[in-house]
């Protein structure tokens, strides 16, 4: 549910590219069903000539409420242009609290 509100809200972008990751199930706290981490790329000219910061922004901005306590604990963004996009590592890094297996 959560990641298809998030996937409709970054639409707004109009990515050339775009990868929503529900990445909850390598958190504490974790049970079936639970969406509260997310990872985006996403490739938009939307970003052009925008700072890191400003990209962020953008992609704040677009998803208004879905970040509201009780929703959304945690995004990670990637957020390109197409010229940047290439080559690029987008891997997140094991969570510590992360449940063992």
């Amino acid at each position: 549910m959560l990641e298809q509100q998030l996937k409709q809200c970054l639409e707004a972008l109009n990515p050339t590219y775009l990868e929503v990751v529900n990445e909850s199930s390598g958190h504490g706290g974790y049970f079936p069903g639970k969406e509260s981490h997310f990872k985006v790329v996403i490739v938009s000219e939307a970003f052009a000539g925008l700072r890191l910061v400003q990209r962020h922004q953008k992609i704040y901005a677009a998803v208004g409420d879905l970040l509201s306590p009780g929703k959304i604990h945690a995004l990670a963004i990637h957020a390109f242009v197409a010229a940047e996009w290439q080559g690029q590592d987008t891997t997140s890094p094991e969570c510590a609290h992360a449940p063992k297996a």
